[in-house]
C-alpha cells in the first residue's frame, strides 16, 4: 500500500503534524475514491512540496462516526450527503459541503463470470454467494435502492462495512457477484468483470467534500479542496470513472 494511504485507522493515530519540515493534511475520505484521491494526493503535493496529505480510507458512515466522536481531520469526503449533512448539523463544518462528483453502481463478478451473472434479478437465486454493502453504508443503500427498484428481493450473503471490503470478496472468488461502483471496477480490471446496471434502476451516487471546522490547517485544507473541484482535479478524477457534479 503506498504511502500515505492510512485504511481503517484507529483514532489515536489520526493526528496532523508538522514532520520534517512538511505540515500533513489529514483527508479522511470515502473507501470507493481511493483510487482518485490517490491522484489527488501525488498531483497536490506535487504542487506543494511542503504539503504531506495523508488518506484516512474508510466507509463514509464510519468515517462520519470517528469525526462526530472528536477524530482530527482537516478535510472529509463523503459518498452520501445525508452523511455530510450529519456532519454540518453537528457544526464541525468549516465551510459549506459542495458536490465534487458522481458515480454510479455496477455488478461486480470474479473474470469469466462463472456463475453466469446477468443483472440485478440474479440477486434472487439462493444458491449463488452474493454480497452488499450493509445498510447505513451509502453503496449499501443505493444497491438495496436499486433492487428495490427492480422489484427484486436479494438473498445476500454478506454485508460488509465498506465497498472496497465487498469488492475483495468478490476479487478472492469468495462471492459470485457484489454490487459496487462503476470507478470500483474500473480500479480492479482484470481482477473482476463488471456486468452493467441499466440506467432506469441505477441510481446516480453524489460525492460532497468540506473542510472541518476544528482542523488547524484551515487555509490548507480550503487550497485542498478548491483543487479537487479544479479542472485538473477534476481530469484526475475523471480517469477513474468519476463523473463531474
Amino acid at each position: 500500500m503506498r504511502r500515505g494511504i492510512l485504511s481503517v485507522v484507529t483514532v489515536g493515530l489520526l493526528v496532523s503534524c508538522s514532520a520534517g519540515g512538511r505540515t500533513e493534511l489529514l483527508v479522511s475520505a470515502a473507501a470507493s475514491l481511493a483510487d482518485g484521491f490517490a491522484g489527488l494526493e501525488a498531483a497536490f503535493e506535487n504542487e506543494n512540496p511542503d504539503v504531506d496529505v495523508v488518506l484516512n480510507l474508510g466507509g463514509s458512515a464510519a468515517l462520519r462516526e470517528q469525526i462526530l466522536a472528536g477524530a482530527p481531520a482537516a478535510v472529509f469526503a463523503a459518498a452520501n450527503e445525508a452523511i455530510m449533512r450529519d456532519v454540518a448539523s453537528a457544526g464541525l463544518l468549516g465551510e459549506p459541503a459542495q458536490v465534487f462528483a458522481t458515480n454510479r453502481l455496477a455488478i461486480a463478478v470474479p473474470p469469466g463470470n462463472v456463475a453466469g451473472i446477468g443483472g440485478l434479478d440474479d440477486f434472487a437465486r439462493p444458491e449463488l454467494l452474493l454480497g452488499l454493502c450493509a445498510s447505513g453504508v451509502p453503496c449499501g443503500d443505493l444497491a438495496r435502492a436499486a433492487l428495490q427498484q427492480a422489484g427484486v428481493v436479494p438473498a445476500v450473503d454478506t454485508n460488509e462495512p465498506n465497498v472496497r471490503a465487498l469488492l475483495t470478496k468478490v476479487e478472492l472468488g469468495d462471492l459470485d457477484a457484489g454490487i459496487v461502483y462503476v470507478t470500483d471496477v474500473i480500479a480492479r480490471a482484470g481482477l473482476v468483470d463488471e456486468i452493467p446496471i441499466s440506467d432506469e434502476v441505477n441510481p446516480v451516487a453524489r460525492y460532497p467534500i468540506a473542510v472541518l471546522a476544528d482542523s488547524a490547517e484551515q487555509d490548507l485544507a480550503s487550497d485542498f479542496v478548491a483543487f479537487v473541484l479544479s479542472p485538473k482535479g477534476q481530469t484526475i478524477l475523471a480517469e477513474q470513472g468519476f463523473g463531474a457534479p
